[in-house]
C-alpha cells in the first residue's frame, strides 16, 4: 500500500498546486465554478487540469426566469437566415441535453443555436444535474457535484420519508337535481406528487386558499400548464377524460372540486403525498419533586403545528399513525442533602 501511496504522490507531483477557483457562472439558481493546474512534467501528466464545484446554491427569484430561455432571447436581435425570430428554449432533449436549442415563436423552426449551453443550466427541467463544458453532469439535492443524495417523497433531502403520507382515494359522483357542484378531495398546503384522473362528461375546477386566507377559484377550461396561486399546475382536457398534475409542493391549501355537466356518473381517482403538519416534540424537563434530598423530574411531549409554529391539543398528533409519541426521560435531580 505504500508503494500506491507513493505513486500517486509521484503522479500528484508533476502537478502545480490547484489555482482559485473562478468567479461562478451565474449568480443564482446553481451554477459551476472551475480551478487549474499546470502540468510540471515535460512528459504528460496524468490525472485533469481542470476541477469544478457548484456555486450560488440559492434559488433565482421568480422574476429572474429561466436560465435555458434567457440564452436563446439573447439571440432575438441576431438575424437567422436573413430574418428576425423570438426564440423559445427546447428543453429535456434526451440525445444531448446540453446544447442549446432554441424554437422560434409561432413556427415549427427549432434550431441548434449554440452548441454548448451555458455551464449551470439545469440538463433537465425537473433534476438539480447540470450543464459543465457541454456535459450533463449528475448533481444531488445537496447541491454537490457527482453526489447521488435525492430527495424522498417528502421533499427531505436523503430523507427517510417520514414527514409525509400517502394519501390516495376514489371520488363517484351522485347525481342529484339540486347539486351543481361537489368536492372531490381538499389537499392541504406542502403536499405533493399530486395527481388526479376524472373519467366521464364532468369538470373539474379549483379553489385555493393561501394561508394568509386569499381565496381564489379556477375553472381549468384548457388543456396547459399555467400558475396557480405560485403553484405549476399541468392540466389535460380531453372528450371524457381530465388529468390534474401538480408537482407541489402546493403553496396553498386547494380544494378540487367538480362541476357536473351530464346525465352519466363520473369517477375521480387521485393521489398525492400530504406532509405531516403535526409533529410530537419533547419538552424540556419539568422541575424537579424536591428542592433537595434527591428528588425526580420528567421529560413530556407535546403537539407542535409545523405550520402555525404553535402547541396544539394532543389529539391532532394522534390522527396520524406514523406518529409515535416519544416516551417520558426520567432523571435525578437536586441530590444535594438538606441542611439539618
Amino acid at each position: 500500500s505504500s508503494r500506491t501511496a507513493r505513486s500517486e504522490e509521484d503522479r500528484d507531483s508533476l502537478w502545480d498546486a490547484w489555482g482559485s477557483w473562478s468567479e461562478c457562472s451565474r449568480t443564482c439558481g446553481g451554477g459551476a465554478s472551475y480551478s487549474l493546474r499546470r502540468c510540471l512534467s515535460s512528459k504528460t501528466c496524468e490525472g485533469r487540469n481542470i476541477r469544478y464545484r457548484t456555486c450560488s446554491n440559492v434559488d433565482c427569484p421568480p422574476e429572474a426566469g429561466d436560465f435555458r430561455a434567457q440564452q436563446c432571447s439573447a439571440h432575438n436581435d441576431v438575424k437567422y437566415q436573413g430574418q428576425f425570430y423570438e426564440w423559445l428554449p427546447v428543453s429535456n432533449d434526451p440525445d444531448n441535453p446540453c446544447s442549446l436549442k432554441c424554437q422560434a415563436r409561432g413556427a415549427a423552426l427549432v434550431v441548434e443555436l449554440a452548441p454548448k449551453v451555458l455551464d449551470g443550466t439545469r440538463c433537465y427541467t425537473e433534476s438539480l444535474d447540470m450543464c459543465i463544458s457541454g456535459l450533463c453532469q449528475i448533481v444531488g439535492c445537496d447541491r454537490q457535484l457527482g453526489s447521488a443524495v435525492k430527495e424522498d417523497n417528502c421533499g427531505v433531502c436523503n430523507g427517510d420519508g417520514s414527514t409525509c403520507r400517502l394519501v390516495r382515494g376514489q371520488y363517484k359522483s351522485q347525481l342529484s337535481a339540486n347539486k351543481l357542484d361537489d368536492t372531490v378531495v381538499a389537499i392541504p398546503y406542502g403536499s405533493r406528487q399530486v395527481r388526479l384522473v376524472l373519467k366521464g362528461p364532468d369538470h373539474l375546477y379549483l379553489e385555493t386558499k393561501t394561508l394568509q386566507g386569499m381565496k381564489s377559484e379556477n375553472s381549468l377550461s384548457s388543456t396547459g400548464s399555467f400558475l396557480v396561486d405560485n403553484s405549476s399546475i399541468d392540466f389535460q382536457k380531453f372528450p371524457d377524460k381530465e388529468i390534474l398534475r401538480i408537482s407541489g409542493p402546493l403553496t396553498a391549501d386547494f380544494t378540487v372540486k367538480i362541476r357536473y355537466a351530464g346525465a352519466a356518473d363520473s369517477s375521480v381517482q387521485f393521489i398525492f403525498y400530504q406532509p405531516i403538519i403535526h409533529r410530537w416534540r419533547e419538552t424540556d424537563f419539568f422541575p424537579c419533586s424536591a428542592s433537595c434530598g434527591g428528588g425526580y423530574q420528567l421529560t413530556s411531549a407535546e403537539c407542535f403545528d409545523l405550520r402555525s409554529n404553535r402547541v396544539v391539543a394532543d389529539q391532532y398528533c394522534h390522527y396520524y399513525p406514523e406518529n409515535i409519541k416519544p416516551k417520558p426521560k426520567l432523571q435525578e435531580c437536586n441530590l444535594d442533602p438538606c441542611p439539618a
